[in-house]
């Protein structure tokens, strides 16, 4: 990669002429939104991606100076060096991680939210924003069998929506007894996200794992022993699509233990909540109607932009309970209105559910519904041909969209090494991982756009 050429680092300081302190920018502000269209509109690149902090450093130059080196240069500073080191999420054949497949709509109108420069942490600021977002929630909320009077907010991502679930749970038991004598406590499985082991350590509380059974799920009889036997519990972490795995833990017998325990049930479906959506998998969430809270990522697989985490709670007054902050400057706030900024651990707040709601609005549900599926039989179809491969095992039978198999044969650097080449070439991104111990491939479809013959031929390649 060239350095770029930043013909305007030595723009001419402004005129005191010019009473305007940041000048002219129509010009600037028309080539930054062309240059938005035409990014949005265009096939994302499978080759691009980070390069060593040194030789960036040398490529982008200092972009940062006195008096700017002007739009035009920055610009295409950031087209020419800064993009192309970046992983492109929305690629049909990127599958690590749990990577992002937002719609072109959600794209457009994430643009247009930054424009609306919206504050949306309380009602009186940000009133019709506010009401778009609670649209977009009460779906979630319809998917999740909960009543109407549910509500909740969106927050940045996963950690921040499971540590605010965690907090109103940790209110809403110590409203009611005391501190336990040797502190707080909440119970997961190994399976679950490492943010809920990272919420447990910022709240200063201590984690009991359940173990999973054989299928790798945790069950209500796990949770039930570890209730019995553990005193200041006051939550319960399921898991709706293990990261890793893609497994929906019992929800159905592990809220019956909750609720024998009177213990909060808070269910963490990030990526896999989604697949509420999906009338061919909603049966594998039977008993989510019965969680206290929930989280889901729309930026993962319901198909909008970074960042976006929905946030709810099938009683929102706990949240408001634990959440509210009080100040002189905040006194004014209508706390009769919905504010988010009551019912999460977050202040100022962007309105990042508008590019979520534009979406559902301009496609519809049934359209979501039918892209979930699409992916589910992306997957499905690829499972069906590693099953049927002679060098290729799967390695536990998929649930949702996550699908792990092996090499017979190949060890971890064998697995590093194919990776990084289907990952320099384009063809694939796809990363190892760890299950049981042993070193696998994992591949998550959340694009509908993701053909399984061209993940199927990039397969053959492993023999």
């Amino acid at each position: 990669m060239q350095k770029a050429q930043c013909d305007n680092t030595s723009t001419t300081r402004p005129s005191r002429a010019d009473q305007r302190v940041w000048g002219d920018e129509d010009e600037i502000v028309a080539a930054a939104l062309d240059y938005a269209r035409r990014r949005i509109t265009r096939a994302p690149d499978p080759v691009t991606g980070a390069r060593p902090a040194a030789d960036l450093a040398l490529a982008a130059g200092a972009a940062i100076t006195p008096w700017g080196i002007g739009g035009a240069a920055a610009l295409k500073l950031f087209d020419r060096v800064l993009a192309p080191a970046t992983r492109a999420q929305n690629g049909p054949t990127n599958l690590a991680y749990i990577p992002a497949a937002p719609t072109r709509a959600a794209l457009a109108f994430d643009a247009v939210t930054g424009a609306a420069n919206i504050f949306a942490g309380t009602w009186e600021a940000g009133a019709g924003a506010i009401h778009a977002e609670n649209e977009a929630l009460a779906w979630l909320t319809r998917l999740l069998g909960w009543p109407g009077t549910a509500a909740g907010c969106f927050v940045s991502g996963g950690s921040m929506g499971n540590l605010s679930a965690l907090i109103t749970a940790r209110a809403t038991a110590a409203a009611s007894r005391p501190r336990p004598t040797d502190g707080w406590k909440i119970v997961c499985a190994d399976s679950a996200h490492s943010s809920i082991r990272s919420a447990a350590q910022a709240m200063d509380i201590e984690v009991v794992t359940a173990p999973v059974d054989q299928r790798g799920h945790l069950t209500g009889a796990a949770v039930n022993a570890v209730l019995d036997s553990t005193a200041g519990v006051f939550a319960v972490v399921a898991t709706a699509g293990t990261t890793n795995a893609g497994l929906i833990d019992d929800l159905d017998d592990i809220a019956e233990a909750c609720e024998r325990h009177q213990v909060w049930l808070h269910v963490d479906g990030a990526y896999g909540g989604a697949g509420l959506a999906a009338p061919g998998v909603r049966h594998l969430y039977s008993g989510i109607e019965r969680a206290d809270s929930f989280i889901v990522d729309p930026h993962k697989w319901l198909f909008a932009p970074y960042d976006c985490c929905a946030l709810l709670y099938r009683d929102p007054a706990a949240a408001r309970a634990a959440h509210s902050q009080s100040a002189h400057y905040l006194d004014a706030i209508d706390r009769d209105v919905h504010n988010p900024s009551d019912l999460a651990l977050h202040l100022s707040r962007r309105a990042r559910g508008l590019p979520l709601w534009f979406s559902l609005a301009v496609h519809g549900t049934e359209r979501y519904a039918r892209a979930v599926e699409q992916t589910l039989t992306t997957s499905r179809l690829v499972a069906d041909a590693i099953r049927a491969s002679d060098h290729l095992r799967l390695t536990i039978e998929p649930e949702l969209s996550v699908v792990l198999f092996e090499r017979p044969g190949w060890g971890p650097q064998d697995y590093a090494s194919w990776s990084a080449r289907a990952a320099e070439t384009g063809a694939m991104l796809c990363v190892p991982t760890q299950w049981h111990g042993a070193t696998v491939l994992r591949m998550a479809f959340v694009n509908p756009d993701t053909r399984a013959d061209d993940i199927i031929d990039t397969l053959r390649t492993l023999r």
